[in-house]
This record gives structure tokens, C-alpha cells and sequence, in this order.
């Protein structure tokens, strides 16, 4: 890919590509077909657990607070051995302190455990994939957006709440209908393009939206595992068939 702008061809074979990765990794995503039509999304869904000192949300009534040791966890949970953060690719989602990289500290006071979904669908508009999500309590309560604001990282929370345009906001799923939180796509080509220039002068190839994941995901505590970086097992011819 020449630029930062991606057609709908280009991001089917993307998401072949990375959906044949998490199988072999057991990451949990799958290809959701939309009855009817020829369209569909990227899905997973994952257990998260958000610190209390991050927000008024466990204060609320009807959340229950689950005690946890002290332990460095990615966003389902499960421990993980503590890693230098990626480099900055000065995106406005990448602004927190140098240590945060999308991992977090659950320290000995309680915690609240929430079932995610996330979604990555193709915008023809902008051209980019776009990130949509919900969260619910493990009651099935669902979050509303105040509520979905208090469980991100304090330092991104300032960030985007300072940005030029609410890039976290809450409108209709465009393929079902249903309420769900999304990342506005309108500055995803400002921070793909040194991506994909650097991957260019480098003569190297690059999955536009996995890299574009790893920018967003971390944020709402989607982390992407490093073995999807590694090369796949076997491979993928782009002109096969859509994802499944």
C-alpha cells in the first residue's frame, strides 16, 4: 500500500491475513457475514478488568468489585511478563506516558470485571477501518458513554477528551443497528501515514489494519498480542477467498 488511504478490497485481504494469525495464536477473532448482504466485520469479545483509581464508575450502584493481587495483565486478564512499550508513531492515541502501552497495574484494591465487544468494520467514507465496542457488567448491564469513559486509562482519557474532536462517541452499529461506542476514522490517515511511509522506505510489508489496531486497541484495552508480528506459518495468497 502506496498510501494512507485503504479501499475495501485491501482491507478484506487484511483482515484474511489477520484472522489466519489468530487462529494459530487462539486470539479469538472471527469474521461475522451480515445476512443478506456481502458485507461483514472483525469480531472478539474479551473479559477486561479496570482498576478503581481510574474513574467514578465503581462507585455506581450495581457493579460488583472483584479483589485482585498485584499483577501486570494485558486487557483479558491474564498475566504477562512486562515489555518496553512499542514506538510512538505520533498518533494523538499514543500521547500517555512512555510506559503505558496499552498494559496495566492492578493494585490491591478491587477492581471491576467487564465483558467487551469489539467490532472493526470498513468506512467507505474515510477509507479506514473503524473500531466499534460496547461494554457490560458481568450482570449484563450495559455501559453508558460516561461510564465507558471512566474505564480508560487516565492518561489517554485526557488526551482524547482534549483533542480537537470527541474521538470516542456513541451512534448506531452501521451493519446492526444496535447502539455501540466507535473511534471516529476522521484522523486515522494522519497517523497511518508515517506508518505506512516508514514500511515503504523500509522495503517491508505491512497489515495496514493490524498495524492501525495496535494504535486504537490499546486504548480500550484491546491489546495486540507481539506474535502477530512474527511471520505466519504458512502463507496467504491476497487473491483468495473473502474472510470466513
Amino acid at each position: 500500500m502506496s498510501c494512507s488511504v485503504l479501499d475495501e478490497e485491501q482491507f478484506r485481504q487484511c483482515c484474511q491475513l489477520l484472522l489466519q494469525r489468530s487462529d494459530q495464536l487462539g486470539d479469538g477473532w472471527s469474521w461475522e457475514a451480515v445476512q443478506g448482504s456481502e458485507e461483514g466485520y472483525l469480531r472478539k469479545t474479551a473479559l477486561r478488568s479496570v482498576p478503581s483509581d481510574w474513574g467514578p464508575l465503581h462507585d455506581q450502584e450495581g457493579f460488583n468489585f472483584h479483589p485482585q493481587p498485584q499483577t501486570l495483565c494485558d486487557s483479558t486478564g491474564h498475566e504477562k511478563e512486562e515489555q518496553d512499550p512499542a514506538a510512538s508513531t505520533g498518533s494523538v492515541f499514543l500521547t500517555a506516558e512512555e510506559d503505558d502501552d496499552g498494559s496495566y497495574t492492578v493494585t490491591n484494591g478491587s477492581s471491576l470485571v467487564l465483558q467487551y465487544e469489539y467490532h472493526i468494520l470498513f468506512s467507505c467514507s474515510y477509507g479506514a477501518p473503524v473500531l466499534y465496542f460496547r461494554a457490560f457488567t458481568l450482570e449484563g448491564r450495559s455501559l453508558a458513554l460516561e461510564e465507558m469513559w471512566s474505564t480508560i486509562h487516565p492518561n489517554y482519557r485526557l488526551c482524547l477528551q482534549n483533542s480537537p474532536l470527541n474521538a470516542i462517541s456513541q451512534q448506531e452499529h452501521p451493519l446492526l443497528g444496535q447502539p455501540f461506542f466507535f473511534f471516529h476514522p476522521c484522523r486515522t490517515e494522519e497517523f497511518m501515514g508515517p506508518v505506512l511511509q516508514a514500511a515503504s522506505d523500509q522495503g517491508r510489508p505491512v497489515n495496514y489494519v493490524l498495524s492501525w489496531l495496535s494504535v486504537v486497541g490499546p486504548v480500550v484495552g484491546l491489546d495486540v498480542p507481539l506474535q502477530y508480528c512474527t511471520p505466519l506459518h504458512s502463507a496467504v495468497s491476497l487473491n483468495s477467498t473473502k474472510p470466513h
